[in-house]
């Protein structure tokens, strides 16, 4: 535990940063003691990343200064920053998916055989020791691509900490972690505390900053806004600091009676996954599936979209049965789908805002042969505004945006097709919690302009504070049934497989 009295090891000072001219960064300063846990929050934009990348050496300072000990460092490089004890685990892993985990620990400083032959039972035995040391027990001779999410991130850290870590930088650690997950990772963290490594958590999850931070900063417009203790802090505080305005409901939905069933799905099974999945949403509701990372949730998204082929079940839409499913007939029929992973699969991202809003429906910008780029533009900045989508610039590589507002984007993309089915998988992952605001407020006036929405989240409040009816799904099923008000623990237990249920 750090002494709330002692000097700082690590300082940042004045740090400002320009890209293109524009700042980023405005005199920023941060320090960091001996093992303690300094989160930092901010809206997507805020400058969180940036400052984190500076201490990494990722990028270069314009202005102010880093001291170690107290001590200001003339020169500020990536391999400057290892030797002085800085590591940092990124939000996307810099993993070889085809070599073995002893090989990704040591990639670039590989123990060698008479300076040629690779020393593999060396670094193994390495390997196993220090990820022994922070509680993960993994085959160190497997292919990284085999292990999950929660293990390839503890892998990242281990990497980080074999060159003997004083200060460790985790960029939103738990984006992609279920709740069992996080636990390891959280119990991770206290025993680096305990060896006295300093650590810089950056996190978009208001109830991580009070279950394992002892001091906060908020950033906002790449400007610092304030440090305190955490003991001293509210989340409502600390969301105010963040956008500069208050949120009065985060999950601000008007439950009406629902219509008609506008989906279902009967027994529906993969070939990998899923087991006889059955659930169905009406219009004018929002339906939540919760569970566990691997409970087969994004993969029942995929199969009703028609990404992944049933091999037996049924769907129906509005009714009708459908004998074959694609993303092409799945659009025919109202139906659109935002995937799980954005950055991936929902956007081009070195195209313009105007390009993405309008590519799923790109036929409807046609005549005689010719794209009507006039018509492109009135849709896209018909939801440039009603999104609040920033920078309003069509042109704007999708690169650029933050997550926010690429997510914004992709909704808008699936809008813009005037969907009456929307099946959203993790519609709010990383993004801050003024996004979140947002987006939660558009799907509510959606729900409420009678449109139905199949909602996949990991965050288990959005979960129970959108939804009217909850399934939890495990190992492929449908384990559980909730309605509207269910009980979090309950759920939970569900999802473990402690206890089945239905409410």
């Amino acid at each position: 535990m750090a002494d709330a009295d002692a000097k700082p090891a690590l300082e940042l000072r004045a740090i400002s940063k320009y890209f293109s001219g524009i700042p980023v960064l405005s005199d920023v300063d941060l320090d960091l003691r001996a093992g303690e846990v300094h989160v930092l929050v901010g809206e997507n934009g805020a400058g969180k990343s940036t400052l984190m990348k500076i201490l990494a050496g990722a990028y270069e300072k314009d202005s102010g200064e880093i001291l170690i000990d107290g001590v200001a460092q003339s020169r500020w490089t990536p391999a400057i920053a290892r030797t002085k004890g800085v590591g940092m685990v990124y939000q996307e892993f810099n993993l070889v998916p085809y070599r073995s985990v002893a090989e990704n620990l040591f990639l670039g400083h590989e123990k060698r055989h008479n300076k040629f032959f690779l020393d593999k039972a060396s670094m193994q035995r390495f390997a196993a020791e220090q990820l022994e040391s922070i509680g993960v027990h993994v085959d160190t001779g497997m292919e990284v691509r085999r292990l999950g999410v929660a293990q390839q991130q503890m892998i990242e850290i281990a990497k980080a900490l074999l060159c003997d870590v004083r200060f460790l930088v985790l960029d939103e650690p738990t984006s992609a972690l279920t709740f069992r997950e996080i636990d390891q990772l959280f119990e991770t963290v206290r025993r680096l505390k305990a060896r006295g490594v300093g650590i810089f958590y950056i996190s978009h999850r208001m109830e991580e900053v009070h279950l394992i931070g002892d001091r906060v900063t908020i950033l906002r417009d790449g400007k610092r806004i304030g440090t305190m203790p955490v003991k001293e802090s509210s989340a409502d505080q600390i969301i105010k600091m963040m956008i500069g305005r208050e949120i009065k409901d985060l999950f601000p939905r008007h439950f009406k009676e629902p219509g008609e069933v506008a989906l279902e799905v009967h027994e529906l099974c993969t070939s990998a996954k899923l087991k006889k999945v059955s659930m169905k949403v009406r219009y004018g509701e929002i339906a939540g599936v919760a569970g566990l990372m691997g409970a087969g949730r994004t993969e029942t998204a995929r199969a009703i979209f028609g990404l992944d082929p049933f091999t037996s079940g049924t769907i129906e839409v509005n009714g009708a049965k459908v004998k074959r499913i694609s993303p092409s007939a799945a659009i025919r029929k109202g139906v659109g789908f935002a995937p799980e992973d954005r950055k991936k699969e929902g956007f081009f991202k070195n195209l313009g805002i105007k390009e993405n809003i309008t590519m799923a429906g790109l036929g409807k910008f046609f005549g005689k042969g010719i794209l009507n780029g006039k018509k492109e533009a009135q849709i896209s900045n018909k939801f440039i505004a009603s999104l609040h989508i920033q920078p309003p610039d069509l042109k704007k590589q999708m690169r650029c945006l933050s997550g926010g507002n690429q997510q914004k984007v992709v909704m808008a993309k699936w809008l813009a097709m005037e969907p009456r089915i929307l099946i959203l998988d993790e519609p709010t992952r990383g993004i801050d919690v003024g996004a979140k605001a947002e987006i939660h407020a558009l799907m509510d006036k959606l729900a409420n302009e009678g449109n139905a929405i199949l909602m996949i989240s990991s965050e288990l409040p959005e979960v129970l504070g959108m939804s009217d009816r909850v399934y939890v799904m495990r190992d492929g099923a449908v384990a559980g049934e909730f309605t509207r008000g269910a009980n979090s623990e309950e759920v939970i237990r569900c999802a473990m497989g402690v206890k089945e249920c239905k409410d």
